[in-house]
C-alpha cells in the first residue's frame, strides 16, 4: 500500500514508498507489470469531503530485480528488505523538482470523474496490483491462476451458494470480513461488531438471540494448503490435500482452526449427501499452524464453527494457483450447507 508521503526521487528515477500488507511472499513481486487502485479522499471546490474509487488499469510501476551480475549469491538465499528493496519505479525524473503524487492522483481523478471539481487531494488508501488477469493454466486447463485467490475464491463460493439458496425459506447469512490477513481487529474485521449487529437485528430479544446462536452452525471458508509436489515434506503425509480433490476440512486441536470433531463430521456428511469429496488438513507437528477468522468469529458470537477451504499452491504470492475443478465443488458443498443437508 502507498504511504502518505510516498514520493522518492533519486538517480534520475521516481519511486513510491510503500508498506507491505499482511504476510506477503515478496520475491514474486519483482519484474511484474504493476497498476494501482484504491480510494482517494479529496476536498471539492464546494468544500465537501468526497472519497472516490480509482483504478489506473495500466502498468504504471515495476519493482526491478538486482541483476545477478551484482549479486552472485542471489540464488542461494537473497533476503528482501521491504523498506529498501521493494520501492516501485514509476517514471524517470523530469528535472523540474520532486515527483508530485498528488498531481498524479488529481489527473487520474479528472479522467475517471470528469464532473468532479477537485480542489485538493487530501489522503488515500491505494495498493499496487499485478496487471496480469486471472487465467487457466496447464495442458488441459487443469489450474486457475490469479492474484488473491486467497480469499476471493471463498467469497465467490459463498456468495454464489447463498444466491442459489435464496428461495429455500430459511434464514441464511453470508459475511465477508476485511483485514483477515492482519489480525481482524477492526470495525469491519471478524473481531468487529458487524456480524453481532446483524444477528441482534434478526433476533432482538436476548433470549431469541441466544437461542439463534445456539442453534446455528457457521462455516469459516478460507483457502487451504495443498501439498506441493516439489516440497512434499512440508506436509503431514496423511493429511496432505490434493489439488482437485475437493474442499478441505482444516483441523487443529490447539484452536488455530475452530473445527470440532462434530463439525468435521457434519462437513463429511454434507459432502456425502451432496456428492462432493472432502479432504482433511492437519499441519505437521514440528511446524507452526496458521489461523483463520474461524476461532475469532466463534469466540465473538458463540456459534459453533468449522474451518474449510479450497486447496491452493503459492498462497500469499502475487499469483496463486488452484484446481479449476475445486471452485464448483466448493459451491456445491456450500449449497448443501445452506439447504441444511446435514
Amino acid at each position: 500500500s502507498v504511504k502518505p508521503n510516498p514520493a522518492i526521487s533519486r538517480f534520475g528515477c521516481n519511486l513510491l514508498a510503500v508498506d507491505v500488507y499482511g504476510g506477503a511472499l515478496l520475491n514474486p513481486w519483482f519484474d511484474r507489470d504493476l497498476s494501482m487502485a484504491g480510494k482517494v479522499s479529496v476536498e471539492t471546490d464546494a468544500g465537501e469531503l468526497v472519497s472516490c474509487l480509482i483504478d489506473f488499469k495500466r502498468a504504471i510501476a515495476v519493482i526491478p530485480s538486482l541483476a545477478i551480475h551484482l549479486d552472485r549469491e542471489a540464488n542461494k538465499g537473497r533476503s528482501i528488505n521491504p523498506q529498501t528493496d521493494m520501492l516501485p519505479l514509476v517514471s524517470l525524473s523530469s528535472g523540474d523538482g520532486q515527483f508530485d503524487v498528488h498531481a498524479m492522483l488529481a489527473d487520474q481523478l479528472a479522467i475517471t470523474y470528469p464532473d468532479l471539481a477537485v480542489k485538493n487531494v487530501l489522503d488515500w488508501e491505494l495498493s499496487l496490483y499485478d496487471l496480469q488477469g486471472p487465467g487457466f493454466v496447464g495442458l488441459n486447463d487443469d489450474f486457475i491462476a490469479s492474484a488473491r485467490l486467497d480469499n476471493l475464491l471463498s467469497c465467490y463460493g459463498g456468495l454464489q451458494a447463498i444466491i442459489d439458496s435464496a428461495d429455500n425459506g430459511q434464514w441464511n447469512v453470508f459475511v465477508a470480513n476485511d483485514h483477515e490477513e492482519v489480525g481482524s481487529a477492526s470495525a469491519v474485521g471478524a473481531q468487529g461488531p458487524m456480524l453481532n449487529d446483524v444477528l441482534r437485528a434478526i433476533a432482538s430479544d436476548p433470549s431469541d438471540d441466544r437461542a439463534l446462536r445456539q442453534s446455528s452452525w457457521m462455516l469459516s471458508v478460507d483457502n487451504a494448503h495443498a501439498i506441493h509436489p516439489n516440497y512434499p515434506t512440508k506436509h503431514d503425509e496423511s493429511h496432505a490435500p490434493l489439488l482437485g480433490g475437493g474442499p478441505v476440512i482444516k483441523i487443529n486441536r490447539n484452536q488455530r482452526y475452530a473445527t470440532s470433531g462434530e463439525g468435521a463430521a457434519r462437513v463429511r456428511l454434507l459432502g456425502e449427501r451432496a456428492g462432493v469429496g472432502v479432504q482433511a488438513f492437519v499441519v505437521r507437528g514440528d511446524m507452526a499452524c496458521g489461523s483463520t477468522i474461524g476461532p475469532i468469529t466463534a469466540t465473538e458470537t458463540g456459534i459453533a464453527t468449522t474451518d474449510i477451504g479450497i486447496p491452493t499452491l503459492g498462497m500469499h504470492s502475487i499469483r496463486e494457483l488452484a484446481s479449476s475443478e475445486d471452485p464448483a465443488k466448493l459451491v456445491e458443498l456450500l449449497n448443501a450447507f445452506y439447504n441444511r443437508l446435514a
